[in-house]
Parts: structure tokens; sequence; C-alpha cells
């Protein structure tokens, strides 16, 4: 009997996905073309993509207007984007969304240095025997401002300027190591 079903399976494999199927996977892929031109520049060259699909993102790129001209380009990205294998672009978006666990865990890691940070100064010490490279006083400075702010109640520009330097810092140790884990975790 399994023969008879499995025979029966193979019967079932040709034929062509319905065309519901057929819509949802080309509205999806036009999705995925709407992200790459949202993308910016720098995530943009990251992802390979065939000439003309670049040179039609780009093209998307300079039309300000949402109107007629600019959804038949989105049409045609989506064409394009038929020919091209979606993965490594979910890939690049799920990064640049801060969906990937790498990078949570890297903004979770640098949020975490960034509290105990605040909470005790020696630890500059720590990150600068780690990062020899690292600018002390620039992070002794931010330091100091984002606990004057938060005491003052102000706008957290400089909590966001030592999260930003912090997470450069991490990203270049963990280049230096050769991946993303370091000693912090």
């Amino acid at each position: 009997m399994s023969s008879h079903s499995t025979a029966a399976g193979k019967q079932e494999d040709p034929q062509p996905p319905s065309k519901t199927k057929r819509k949802h996977a080309m509205a999806e892929l036009q999705g995925l073309g709407e992200q790459l031109v949202a993308l910016p520049d720098d995530r943009l060259r990251q992802v390979e993509l065939p000439e003309d699909l670049r040179l039609a993102v780009v093209q998307a790129r300079g039309m300000a207007r949402q109107d007629d001209a600019r959804r038949r380009q989105m049409q045609y990205i989506g064409r394009l984007m038929r020919a091209v294998d979606p993965q490594p672009i979910r890939e690049v978006l799920a990064a640049a969304r801060g969906d990937s666990a790498d990078e949570t865990a890297m903004l979770h890691r640098v949020e975490r240095l960034r509290s105990e940070l605040l909470a005790d100064e020696k630890l500059l010490f720590t990150i600068a025997s780690r990062s020899p490279a690292v600018d002390l006083q620039q992070l002794r400075s931010l330091r100091r401002a984002a606990l004057a702010e938060q005491a003052q109640g102000k706008a957290p520009r400089s909590y966001r300027a030592l999260f930003r330097l912090l997470r450069e810092i991490d990203q270049k140790a963990a280049t230096a190591h050769g991946d993303g884990n370091d000693e912090r975790q």
C-alpha cells in the first residue's frame, strides 16, 4: 500500500502551483523588491544582485512620487526578482531590521554593557583593555553626559551616542576575534 501512496504522490508533484499560490509568490517578491528600494545604500551594496535588478532598484529610488510610474517600476522589480535567489536578500533585510538572532544578541549585549558602564565607571578600563584602540576620553565624556541627561530628564542624545560607540567597539572586537561572540555574554 505504501508504494501505491508514493505513486499517487508522484502524480501530484508535476502539477504547476495554483494561480493563487503564484500570485502570493509574486506579491512576496515584489514586497522584497520594495524593501530593497527602501534599504540604505550601504546595506544595498551588501546584497549581490544582477546588474539589471540593481539598476531598476536605483531608478525606483529616484521616483519620489507614489504614482503609476513607480507602481509599474515596482512590478518590473518583482518580475526581475523571479530570476534571483531571494534567500540572501531576505537575510540582509532581516539583519537591516534587526531580526537576525546574531544582530539581536549583539544589541542586547551592547545594551547590557551600556547599563553596566553607566552604573560603574571602572568598566571603562575593562573596555580599554579589551579594545586598546578605543578613545577612553570620548567614552568617559559620553558616560558623564548620559548620566547628566538622565538626572535632568533631558533627551537621551548622549545615551544613544554612547550606545552607538559601544556597538562600534563591539563590532570591531567581533571582527578581530572572527565571530560575534566574546567574553561579555
